[in-house]
């Protein structure tokens, strides 16, 4: 004949969770590791976005940067820049037309 259980032992939280932790411990492994991973990715995702951020700051800062340096270029480059910049070397802008050699 089976065992009987009595009313009170069918009740108790205690056995319930007992019995059913010990029959499924597998399962319970399972959960707590697929709990690990979930944790894990989340960290991992936040410290993704944390660098994302800190590097589209540097690049806008390198933007700037470039753009500043292209301007300070593109001024250096202009005639009348480049004839104040020879002139104190010595050098003069031509005024007169090309002379053209012809040879033989």
């Amino acid at each position: 004949m089976a065992k009987r259980m009595d009313l009170k032992t069918m009740f108790d939280v205690g056995f319930w969770t007992s019995k059913l932790v010990l029959n499924n411990l597998a399962f319970v492994f399972f959960l707590g590791f697929l709990a690990t991973v979930y944790i894990a990715n989340a960290h991992l995702a936040e410290r993704n976005v944390r660098e994302i951020q800190v590097l589209q700051k540097e690049l806008k800062e390198m933007r700037w940067y470039y753009m500043s340096i292209q301007s300070e270029n593109m001024y250096n480059a202009m005639r009348s820049e480049v004839a104040k910049r020879v002139r104190e070397d010595g050098l003069r802008t031509h005024t007169e037309a090309p002379k053209r050699v012809v040879v033989k």
